[in-house]
């Protein structure tokens, strides 16, 4: 296992829809591992493939919600959710992102999300949940389909995050940040 680095916001990775796996191998399991190390060093809720710089359709998720750990990992994720809501979002509903270093938005989620898709061994599989758990499937998936977060902000929140990517110079591709070895931008 080895613990990969997180391409940061303005890499055209993020934003490049990904692939569908096809191929399920050990490699692929290794893969895997190492989305959840990086994540586990990052101290994150969640990792998709492209975040690390791999254009495949895989990602971990490894949280706790109303007291209960939720770990699993989905490959060629479908997302459901119930309604999203229009209005301007809850200034304390933040949301934050291992490629947005540091920063939280306030971010608009649907409370309920089901993620449908396979396993490393190519085994159907089903994850569905509410709260925190809803928010980090949207999450993961809205990666894969080469989607930040911050591209659902809204009103002043979408503006400050467009004035935060130009201050930090993140419009350019090729940065990246290295979990347990660079400094937390979470400060965890």
């Amino acid at each position: 296992m080895a613990i990969r680095p997180i391409l940061i916001a303005g890499d055209p990775r993020l934003t490049t829809p990904a692939v569908p796996v096809t191929v399920f191998d050990d490699e692929l399991r290794s893969f895997v591992d190492d989305l959840y190390e990086t994540n586990t060093a990052a101290h994150g809720a969640g990792l998709a493939a492209n975040q690390v710089g791999d254009p495949r359709a895989v990602f971990v998720f490894d949280l706790v919600d109303d007291g209960r750990r939720h770990r699993g990992h989905v490959i060629n994720p479908t997302l459901e959710t119930s309604a999203l809501p229009e209005t301007m979002p809850d200034p304390d509903d933040l949301e934050g992102c291992l490629s947005v270093p540091g920063e939280r938005y306030p971010t608009g989620r649907a409370h309920w999300a089901r993620v449908t898709g396979l396993d490393s061994a190519g085994e159907p599989i089903s994850v569905e949940g509410t709260g925190y758990l809803a928010r980090c499937l949207q999450h993961e998936t809205d990666h894969l389909t080469g989607r930040l977060y911050l591209d659902r902000l809204i009103g002043r929140n979408h503006r400050a995050g467009r004035k935060m990517i130009k201050i930090r110079g993140w419009s350019v591709p090729g940065n990246t940040w290295l979990p347990g070895t660079d400094h937390d931008p979470f400060g965890w």
